[in-house]
């Protein structure tokens, strides 16, 4: 017997779920669960994770809803049951399609069981929130921390974010702007419409940009024109910080411990025709020959700024992973700080939503604070009090959001 078209897609996304909320797996480790799959059936089975994860309280209060008795969480209908409404409700794939792969997912289970559930929600017709239930422990996290900003930050991740680009041209930005009717965010950086096929716009071939978060170009343009003066990027791979910088005339020291990751660097440069030395070292352990001018720390943390991006962070990050991470991020800065020649200039930054990661790292630094200004920063962006930028998915909701990130500057 043929089986249903897209079932090995869905087969794919039901192993990545396994393996992100019971392993704690990224969604892009999980990725694997697809390997041989053709690259459309790959990208439909994380597009289906992906918006389970996005909506898994809502879909889960759906499920309940419309059951006597409760599913266990780990129930392999209850985890089928997400997949299926996810595709009716969020992806407007057709309910006799999501039938026919999602029932194949349960042989020898309970079919029955599956399909009365999943066509008594559709008949209510009351669909999902317009703004995502944030996960219990992130509620309370975020909550705390953002009191007037968790709604925002919820409503912003009711939809996957857009493209964007950052230019190695800025001079350029209003003429790829309109050759890729791409929205200009600010003098070299690009936002296009999210389900383009990257390596098949105008540029890719000839490296006139990269793709590179809104939110994540910041940092590294707070440290200005190089002129020739050397800075490090540390923690730099994939190398969209290390590309702006050597773009903007900085002569570019980056270092990563990630032997794979800084593959992709270096393949990122060649394309792109720009230069860094390239060093695979352990930050903690690896000594440079001279100090630098300026220090671009972008350090490893949770990730959870990038929630929009990267759904899994709401379900596998924790107190845990919060508090290890700031104890590195400490280390990293006092290491950074080691290295800036008098005068110098540190830019410490984190994709996270955790003020552990980042307000609390900076204001224990002991290197001399230099605030950022409203001058330097993109139209709708404003520096904290404390002279610090902090965004989330909430803001700038009418251009398509960006990633939640903290920034801080100090000189030496």
């Amino acid at each position: 017997m043929t089986e249903p078209a897209g079932l090995p897609a869905r087969r794919a996304a039901l192993r990545m779920l396994d393996a992100v909320l019971r392993r704690g797996d990224t969604l892009d480790t999980a990725i694997g669960a697809a390997k041989g799959l053709p690259p459309a059936d790959a990208a439909l089975a994380r597009a289906i994770a992906a918006e389970v994860l996005r909506r898994l309280p809502d879909i889960d209060a759906l499920i309940d809803g419309a059951t006597r008795q409760r599913l266990p969480d780990d129930a392999k209908a209850r985890m089928v049951l997400r997949m299926m409404l996810a595709q009716a409700l969020r992806m407007d794939i057709a309910p006799h399609a999501v039938i026919a792969t999602g029932l194949e997912l349960l042989e020898g289970g309970p079919r029955r069981l599956a399909h009365g559930v999943f066509s008594a929600i559709l008949k209510r017709e009351t669909g999902l929130p317009a703004t995502p239930r944030l996960p219990g422990p992130v509620a309370k996290r975020w909550t705390r921390a953002w009191p007037d900003r968790v709604d925002a930050i919820a409503a912003g991740l009711a939809e996957p974010p857009p493209l964007d680009l950052s230019l190695r041209d800025p001079a350029e930005t209003d003429a790829w702007a309109a050759r890729l009717d791409a929205a200009v965010m600010a003098p070299g950086q690009l936002r296009l419409g999210r389900g383009q096929a990257v390596e098949s716009l105008p540029g890719f071939d000839e490296g006139a940009w990269w793709v590179q978060d809104f939110a994540a170009s910041i940092p590294a343009s707070l440290l200005g024109s190089g002129a020739g003066r050397r800075v490090l990027d540390l923690c730099a791979a994939p190398g969209g910080k290390t590309m702006q910088l050597a773009a903007a005339g900085w002569r570019v020291t980056a270092l990563d411990i990630a032997k794979r990751r800084l593959e992709r660097l270096r393949q990122n440069l060649l394309r792109t025709g720009l230069a860094a030395d390239v060093v695979c070292a352990d930050a903690l352990q690896w000594q440079p020959e001279a100090p630098f001018d300026a220090i671009l720390l972008d350090a490893p943390c949770t990730a959870t700024g990038t929630c929009r991006r990267h759904p899994d962070v709401l379900h596998r990050i924790g107190s845990r992973q919060i508090a290890e991470l700031a104890e590195l991020q400490s280390a990293l800065i006092a290491r950074a700080a080691e290295w800036l020649a008098p005068g110098g200039t540190l830019v410490y930054a984190t994709c996270s939503l955790e003020p552990e990661e980042g307000e609390e790292r900076a204001a224990a630094a002991s290197l001399t604070p230099e605030p950022i200004t409203a001058a330097e920063l993109p139209e709708g962006l404003s520096p904290t009090a404390q002279g610090w930028l902090r965004t989330d998915p909430g803001m700038l909701a009418g251009a398509g959001g960006l990633d939640g990130f903290f920034v801080a500057r100090f000189r030496r």
